[in-house]
């Protein structure tokens, strides 16, 4: 019976709330700019690999390895794209 029930993805789900949870609290407990974006961005990315390893299932296929280096291309260019914009369009270099 304990193989059927899926405690990785209940687990994942309660994570999943508990950073939600965090990230809220940013907005109810008036925090500086800094901090509130420093642990947004940080529980942000927590959230999005969790859900790439958890709910997608990315670590339990034969080309986890494939999967995890597009991943990694990906963003590597929405950095790139972000920061080339910032770049150009705000630093003015």
């Amino acid at each position: 019976m304990s193989q059927l029930f899926p405690m990785k993805q209940v687990l994942g789900f309660v994570f999943s709330l508990l950073l939600t949870t965090v990230a809220l609290a940013v907005y109810f407990l008036d925090m500086s700019f800094a901090a509130g974006m420093t642990i947004l961005l940080v529980t942000a990315f927590i959230q999005a690999g969790l859900q790439l390893v958890v709910f997608m299932h990315a670590g339990e296929t034969k080309d986890k390895s494939a999967i995890y280096t597009n991943v990694f291309y990906g963003l590597i260019i929405a950095l790139v794209t972000v920061f080339g914009t910032l770049l150009a369009m705000v630093w003015d270099m």
